[in-house]
């Protein structure tokens, strides 16, 4: 078992009781995905508030006033622990759905599709964040901008691959470890008042995204034959 199978069943194994309770109340997969995205944009929300207060001061620790919540560290603080929060419900819904035997293609069409909208709008607040923080943080806004095509990227060629009947989940930045990265820059950020800690987080993502799409590519040309 690797990694990317461990962490999940010992999830899986903690909340399995709280699953079934909300089965009981007739809790639906669906209702769990739409949380999922309403905690996504509740975080999107946060770095757009914090990218509004940015000519207070935000920028890296000591280039400015003594940063404080007023500042915005306290909302990026706070956005990077709902990001967290929102992907347990972005893991909940498929389990919820083999529970209580509640799977179909439409709740796996939009399981994938709200996973999209969240990351874009997360992805979106910090890039708006980056850009309003100063000049020196340009860059970094930019290199958001990468990152949310790397992610985009990697959802879609496996999307495309599958639908040529092509397994592909081969690549190191999965969504699952975008949204670590993710919350975790942003944790770091408010924790320590330096947005180098977002701007690191989002330069991994976007190259290790862009990484992974070409992967995947490449994976799909190796297991295809040369005549198709």
């Amino acid at each position: 078992m690797n990694y990317r199978d461990f962490i999940p069943t010992i999830i899986y194994k903690l909340c399995d009781p709280l699953l079934r309770l909300l089965l009981r109340f007739g809790v639906t997969p669906n209702v769990v995905s739409l949380c999922g995205l309403v905690g996504n944009a509740v975080a999107a929300w946060l770095f757009v508030e914090a990218a509004v207060q940015a000519s207070t001061g935000l920028g890296r620790a000591g280039t400015g006033p003594a940063p404080t919540s007023a500042d915005g560290y306290g909302l990026v603080l706070w956005g990077g622990i709902v990001i967290l929060l929102a992907g347990v419900f972005d893991m909940m819904d498929g389990r919820l759905a083999r529970l209580g035997g509640l799977s179909s293609r439409f709740g796996a069409l939009l399981d994938s599709t709200l996973d999209r909208y969240s990351e874009l709008l997360t992805l979106s607040g910090i890039a708006l964040l980056l850009l309003r923080a100063g000049d020196e943080w340009l860059w970094a806004g930019v290199v958001t901008f990468a990152a949310i095509t790397g992610s985009m990227m990697v959802s879609y060629v496996r999307a495309r691959a599958e639908g040529l009947g092509i397994e592909c989940k081969v690549g190191l930045m999965q969504r699952p470890e975008r949204v670590v990265v993710t919350a975790l820059a942003a944790i770091a950020t408010g924790i320590t008042a330096d947005l180098l800690w977002l701007a690191a987080g989002m330069t991994v993502i976007a190259v290790l995204a862009n990484v992974t799409a070409l992967w995947r590519i490449i994976h799909c040309r190796n297991v295809t034959p040369t005549k198709e």
